[in-house]
């Protein structure tokens, strides 16, 4: 699973990529995590506010960081639906 965090080097981008690491850890998923900091890669996601996150290229969450919980969520359904 690819798992990419859009934005510049801040607080909120470093606990994202932290909870969404540590959500595919306690799921038992494999993933890549890349930080996506140029503004020239971040615009084609459509993500005007940061931190944005993306899941397999597709935008999941922007302006906020989501709870261990609701990361977990997201990650298990894109998990699910790339299975079937």
């Amino acid at each position: 699973m690819k798992i990419q965090i859009l934005g510049p080097d801040c607080a909120k981008c470093t606990r994202l990529a932290e909870n969404a690491a540590a959500a595919a850890r306690e799921l038992g998923i494999e993933y890549d995590l890349e930080y996506v900091r140029d503004w020239s890669q971040v615009m084609p996601f459509g993500a005007m506010i940061t931190p944005g996150l993306v899941i397999n290229n597709e935008v999941r969450s922007v302006g906020r960081v989501p709870s261990c919980q609701e990361l977990k969520n997201m990650l298990k359904f894109v998990n699910k639906t790339a299975e079937t």
